[in-house]
């Protein structure tokens, strides 16, 4: 297998209409979780995957676990427990069209994952371990399980892939600068987006936030910046890259998951670094043209599609 990650998934509910989640009648459910939207992405683009958790045994728990094995992704190291539920969390759309998301997984099966979640011969089988500034934000213990596995992928000679993916509304600003960026400095590529740059160096430059990022001890950087596209940089390598073709937005949760499904499935496939960030941006893109976080990722078919300039509207989608 190829890439491995851990982390919380969670159901969506969605209201129907627009406002207040208090006026709410009618919702929509979906799964949601920044790894598993990644994996899932991989999988779309040929790239076999495995998955860390712990979910509640409950009807919710049941639902992820079916639905992200049946996207493909190996699930043997997923234990379900009776000792807690499984999270969720609302997602409200107000009148101007923006999202905003009410987290329910404090206590959650996912947030009591200790390094016992962890087995050595599990994670021997992969090559890229992809971790999320998210995990070690739900509790010290998976903190502290987040450290544990990087130790033993690096052991095993797995390359440490990192998406800082901050989230505030999980922890205070210094544990959350202090533990990202000494993840930072035990991974190989790093996928910072600007306002997490501003927020750990101080720093709005995309070139300034990498070159902070390659003195911790990353070899690769590259940071995402919306609409614009990408910066990257390595040893050998910089420069920008950008989506091919403008697209229509319908919804931007899930993009910058979808950006490094494509950058990762471009590295393994032995792209070029500018052609691994434009597939990444590609990706990104075509992930908001449909609704949801998972919904919307791409496959490579659909990927080549924008590349060329096509109208994906009339031809897949």
């Amino acid at each position: 297998m190829d890439v491995l990650s851990i982390g919380e998934t969670m159901v969506v509910f969605a209201p129907k209409e627009v406002g207040p989640m208090r006026y709410a009648h009618d919702f929509t459910t979906h799964i949601a979780g920044a790894e598993t939207n990644t994996l899932i992405g991989l999988e779309k683009l040929g790239i076999k995957t495995g998955w860390i958790s712990q979910l509640g045994n409950d009807e919710l728990g049941y639902k992820i676990l079916s639905f992200v094995r049946g996207e493909g992704i190996n699930v043997d190291a997923v234990h379900l427990t009776d000792d807690a539920p499984t999270g969720l969390f609302l997602k409200e759309k107000n009148r101007q069209d923006q999202t905003r998301v009410h987290y329910y997984r404090k206590g959650s099966a996912a947030s009591l994952m200790t390094t016992s979640n962890i087995d050595e011969e599990y994670v021997a089988q992969f090559k890229y371990l992809y971790v999320t500034g998210i995990t070690p934000a739900l509790s010290e213990d998976c903190k502290d399980t987040i450290f544990h596995l990087i130790s033993v992928a690096k052991k095993l000679n797995l390359k440490i892939i990192f998406d800082p993916n901050l989230r505030l509304k999980l922890w205070n600003e210094a544990q959350a600068r202090e533990t990202l960026l000494n993840i930072i400095s035990l991974s190989d590529i790093v996928l910072p987006g600007i306002s997490e740059g501003a927020f750990l160096f101080n720093e709005r430059s995309e070139k300034k936030i990498a070159q902070n990022i390659i003195a911790l001890g990353a070899s690769t950087v590259i940071v995402k910046l919306g609409s614009e596209g990408a910066y990257y940089e390595n040893d050998e390598h910089v420069g920008y890259a950008k989506a091919s073709k403008n697209v229509e937005v319908v919804d931007p949760v899930g993009a910058g998951d979808g950006f490094a499904a494509g950058f990762i499935a471009g590295y393994i496939d032995g792209l070029s670094l500018h052609d691994a960030v434009e597939q990444a941006c590609n990706a990104g893109a075509l992930v908001t043209t449909v609704k949801g976080d998972v919904e919307g990722l791409p496959s490579k078919e659909e990927i080549k599609q924008l590349k060329n300039n096509i109208n994906t509207d009339d031809v897949i989608r």
